[in-house]
């Protein structure tokens, strides 16, 4: 099992920008495939975006690509997830995700080890 703490998380205007990290502990950072979901108030938890073993390999929900930024840093056992452009709909609470992963691959589910959350709100 690996644990996993998400910050960086707050309130920002329309059309501005947060990164967000997630710090990983406990296994081998490098073996696992690692995403990013949401959940917004009312909602299911959603997928955002997932990242490959080297960070190679990246895909993204439709509703945030060519904003959002996934990547990792595997010295740091550090994820990321660059946001920009935000807009009022990605308010939600944004957890990071881990799992055991084959290398070249890139996943959207089956996650086993998740973080507690970050809330990000996006103001009008």
């Amino acid at each position: 099992q690996v644990q996993l703490v998400e910050s960086g998380g707050g309130l920002v205007q329309a059309g501005g920008s947060l990164r967000l990290s997630c710090a990983a502990s406990g296994r081998t950072f490098s073996r696992y495939g690692m995403g990013w979901f949401r959940q917004a108030p009312g909602k299911e938890r959603e997928f955002v975006a997932a990242i490959s073993l080297s960070g190679g390999r990246t895909v993204y929900a439709d509703s945030v690509k060519g904003r959002f930024t996934i990547s990792r840093d595997n010295a740091k056992a550090t994820l990321y997830l660059q946001m920009s452009s935000l807009k009022p709909e990605d308010t939600a609470v944004y957890y990071c995700a881990a799992r055991p992963l084959g290398p070249g691959l890139v996943v959207t589910g089956g996650y086993s080890d998740w973080g507690q959350g970050t809330q990000v709100t996006v103001a009008s």
